[in-house]
């Protein structure tokens, strides 16, 4: 049987062939379908965890428990899910654990390049990386063969363009694994120093015999071509470079394909050394296998030539590769452009939020009263943008909380009466709680402004613990921000409508002025949630309009400035009537309500 298949579909029906019977997650692009697309089988169990680090411990829970599990995420997640990633390298697993992480190379949808390889090293577990949709779903399957042959977690690693991207995939049916039997073993999973001592030398002896596994396995092959031009690479990269050599070099060309990105075998990358006179090396972001290569004593040619920043591409690689003489770059320079020529002709079109959303008044009143926003992860980053450009810092999830409460302290008192942090209500739950705690418990005075739009917006409408429903829709319990920030300890806590912005704007100005900490939550539905009732479009009497501009200021997509006359495009207005609420004049009009 055949499907053509997102990387991250084939990921899922690997899982799902494989006989996984628990799958957890937390929503983040390029990672977010493979859980969706588990969630469609009904023989497996799957839930959107509150973050990353839930997520993997409740999967390692149930492979020791006994049952093949997955857990996936985005490589900023990986970090979150750190801690009790590095321990279940000591305690290892019972049933197969897989651990998928997608990469954001270009920072399509991310706030950093990292490469997640490192963790593999850092954390002596394997990692495969496929180089397309058949490899996603039939690495997932052998995946889980290594799992339980080694006893440990198996990373798997993709990228945007992997996650992303569509190819055939040849799949089976369904494997039927037990659950295997649990045995009490505290010497093994409880990490005390005595046990976790005795559990370091077994990781030691077990990436040796992973490094020896890695030197037959088929995951690895070899590609042997006559020109003695010889390449090590794995994952995209791999394509980019067959497609940089096709036609009369393709044959002649030899390529270490390496499936298994760690561990990295010394012997099989000498062998291959050895059979070329010419070896590149070519991976994006940090030259990982390049330095394994030289720490091995390999003369190799690799990010002298190659960017460690950013996507590679094939017209990337023969210029720098393949027609070095005449058309290659100085990659020392950082400001020379890599992208094909025909990128930098398009237009530039900014990411904006959508016409409707409730964030837009937020944003339009914080900019209003000149306030230093520490911002969090979500589509309401977009607040930044120009013409609102209403927040200052952005770092991490749940880090606008925290870091308000640093500023409060480091600069005073007054300082938080200008200071606000905003949150999204799914970033709250993820990693929000926590700085909150801080605040009151430090006796912080800040105001933290949650964003509570009833969905995870940014990563496509998933649903979380605060939403009431679970990852199949069905209804789930429902925490309640209000008496979440009672129980925590916060006194003021203010319900208001961000597209009301005179009530809005109130609250904002009390809060800050208040001498103990503060929560507002803004609330209002996401524009784009299935049965948003919204108004009709709104109406513009130019004969009214004074050409202040003042509409503009929200920077909504439905209002343009066409030779002088504001113009409303029908299409894209939601009738949410923040431009009516600042117009001086009246000359915008609101027109009823319609279901949708």
């Amino acid at each position: 049987m055949k499907k053509l298949l997102l990387g991250n579909e084939a990921v899922a029906l690997g899982a799902f062939e494989a006989g996984v019977t628990v799958a957890t997650a937390y929503p983040g692009t390029p990672s977010t379908e493979i859980t969706e697309a588990l969630a469609k089988f009904k023989e497996i169990y799957c839930e959107w965890s509150p973050n990353e680090k839930v997520a993997l411990e409740v999967a390692l829970g149930s492979a020791i428990a006994g049952a093949r599990s997955i857990c996936s995420m985005k490589h900023v997640g990986l970090n979150v899910a750190a801690d009790p990633l590095f321990t279940s390298s000591y305690t290892g697993i019972n049933a197969g654990l897989v651990i998928v992480v997608a990469d954001d190379p270009d920072m399509h949808s991310s706030q950093n390049e990292q490469d997640s390889r490192h963790y593999a090293r850092a954390a002596k577990l394997p990692m495969l990386e496929p180089s397309d949709s058949q490899e996603c779903r039939d690495y997932v399957v052998r995946a889980f063969e290594i799992s339980e042959e080694f006893d440990c977690p198996v990373i798997i690693r993709l990228v945007t363009r992997i996650a992303h991207s569509r190819s055939i995939v040849e799949y089976g049916d369904r494997a039927e694994v037990e659950l295997k039997p649990y045995t009490k073993n505290p010497g093994k999973y409880v990490m005390m120093p005595a046990m976790a001592r005795l559990r370091h030398v077994v990781v030691e002896k077990r990436m040796q015999l992973l490094t020896d596994y890695s030197m037959q396995s088929a995951l690895n092959k070899v590609e042997t071509g006559t020109n003695g031009t010889g390449f090590i690479t794995s994952g995209i990269s791999y394509q980019y470079v067959k497609e940089a050599v096709s036609g009369t070099n393709a044959e002649h060309s030899s390529f270490l394909k390496l499936g298994m990105v760690y561990p990295i075998s010394k012997k099989l990358m000498k062998d291959f050394a050895a059979s070329v006179n010419e070896l590149f090396i070519v991976e994006e972001l940090d030259p990982f296998i390049e330095d394994y290569a030289r720490q091995f004593g390999i003369p190799v040619k690799g990010k002298e030539l190659l960017p460690i920043t950013g996507e590679l591409s094939s017209s990337i690689i023969k210029k720098q590769l393949l027609n070095r003489s005449s058309e290659s770059i100085n990659i020392s320079d950082p400001s020379t452009p890599l992208a094909d020529n025909y990128i930098s002709d398009l237009p530039v079109r900014p990411p904006v939020l959508c016409p409707g959303c409730p964030h837009r008044g937020a944003f339009y009143v914080l900019n209003k009263l000149k306030l230093t926003v520490s911002g969090d992860i979500g589509c309401y980053t977009l607040g930044a943008m120009p013409p609102l450009q209403a927040m200052d810092s952005c770092i991490c999830m749940g880090a606008s909380i925290s870091m308000a409460h640093g500023i409060e302290k480091a600069r005073g008192r007054e300082s938080s009466r200008k200071t606000v942090s905003v949150i999204g209500d799914s970033t709250f739950i993820h990693s929000g709680i926590t700085g909150l705690i801080d605040i009151v418990y430090n006796k912080g005075c800040s105001t933290v402004i949650i964003l509570d739009n009833g969905i995870t917006g940014m990563t496509g409408h998933q649903h979380h613990p605060a939403s009431g429903f679970n990852i199949r829709g069905e209804p789930a319990g429902k925490v309640d921000f209000e008496k979440l920030a009672a129980a925590i300890g916060v006194k003021r806590i203010k319900v208001a409508d961000p597209l009301k912005i005179k009530e809005f704007e109130k609250i904002v100005r009390e809060e800050i002025e208040a001498d103990e900490a503060s929560v507002i939550i803004a609330r209002s539905p996401c524009v784009l949630l299935k049965g948003y009732r919204r108004s009709k479009p709104v109406k513009i009497v130019n004969q009214d309009c004074k050409k202040c501009k003042l509409c503009l200021k929200f920077g909504c997509p439905a209002l343009a400035d066409e030779g002088g006359q504001i113009r409303n495009d029908d299409s894209l207005c939601t009738g949410c009537g923040l431009c009516m609420q600042v117009c001086k004049n009246g000359s915008i009009k609101m027109a009823g309500i319609e279901n949708e």
